[in-house]
């Protein structure tokens, strides 16, 4: 399948940004890869996702006709990885990983592979509790195919399979739909967005001129703002340390502390750290006339051997 050019058409992968939902991409870094101005960079640990994502999706498909047909659906794939084009809009498009009919019912399908740490963020299964920037992404689909339900099927990790339903939303249909047409707008007549993020403003402005600028009194009031809360840090920080060490003292050399069958917090060793000096074993080892015998090396690493204590580490439970 060929690849489109991303920036002459809105995708789904878009719509989260564009509703400013995307953990990931602001609207205004979204508006400079439309404009040519700027482009993500795809590291090695990105591409590794990516591809991962590719080669487990076909898995992922089986995995779900597999479980619903084992609930007693009938099922029959339609089309992978189709691309459709909006009905009303030319520049607004979608890719729908799985089409597939579900007892007589057209569905589009989203196949995602979840990482177990980021399980909290999806809902029980049967439910239409997926993450928001994944909910802009189905519902754009389901703008651009006029199809009234989806199924996402999300493995997390390798076994865990969670199958969720998401009914047409109209109202969020007709705001995405708004909020793109709008964007595009912005896009065609250069007019950006304005930034959010720490990365906006270092992407805006990458280098300094030199010159110097008078502060208005909204920054001015940010600067006395921001002394504020670095003298309320600093002041918590001092409070912090004086309650940690309140705590201490009164544990003394008991490792736990205890409010009745709760605990509190502990305050002990780490294992010893044991380091070894190989240089001055390997001085010492070359010292030694030609013969030696396993017991003389094991004798020269252990006389370079250090055991130190290890320190105490103080953690709330």
């Amino acid at each position: 399948m060929t690849e489109m050019d991303r920036t002459k058409y809105i995708g789904g992968s878009d719509a989260a940004a564009i509703l400013e939902v995307s953990p990931w991409k602001s609207q205004f870094q979204l508006y400079q890869e439309k404009i040519g101005e700027f482009q993500e960079e795809i590291t090695p640990q990105k591409q590794r996702l990516f591809d991962r994502g590719k080669r487990w999706e076909p898995v992922v498909i089986d995995m779900l006709v597999d479980e619903l047909q084992s609930l007693g659906h009938d099922v029959h794939i339609l089309d992978r990885n189709k691309r459709y084009k909006d009905p009303v809009h030319d520049f607004i498009a979608a890719e729908i990983d799985l089409e597939l009919i579900v007892d007589g019912e057209e569905l589009n399908g989203e196949m995602k592979t979840v990482h177990p740490f980021a399980a909290k963020h999806w809902g029980e299964e049967g439910t239409d509790e997926i993450p928001i920037y994944y909910t802009a992404q189905v519902a754009h689909g389901q703008m651009v195919t006029g199809r009234e339900r989806s199924i996402v099927a999300a493995l997390i990790g390798a076994d865990d399979l969670r199958i969720h339903f998401v009914d047409r939303d109209t109202e969020l249909i007709e705001t995405i739909r708004s909020r793109e047409v709008e964007f595009w707008t912005r896009v065609q007549n250069r007019d950006a967005p304005e930034p959010t993020t720490a990365d906006d403003i270092k992407h805006l402005f990458t280098k300094d001129s030199g010159s110097a600028v008078e502060a208005n009194n909204e920054i001015i009031g940010a600067i006395e703002e921001i002394r504020t809360i670095k003298s309320s840090q600093k002041n918590l920080d001092v409070e912090l340390e004086r309650l940690i060490i309140q705590v201490k003292k009164y544990m003394g050399d008991s490792a736990h502390l205890f409010a009745g069958r709760d605990q509190l917090c502990s305050w002990k060793n780490n294992k010893n750290d044991k380091k070894t000096d190989w240089k001055s074993a390997f001085y010492d080892l070359v010292g030694k006339s030609t013969g030696f015998s396993k017991a003389d090396l094991d004798q020269i690493i252990n006389a370079a051997t250090k055991v130190t204590p290890g320190s105490r580490v103080f953690r709330l439970k």
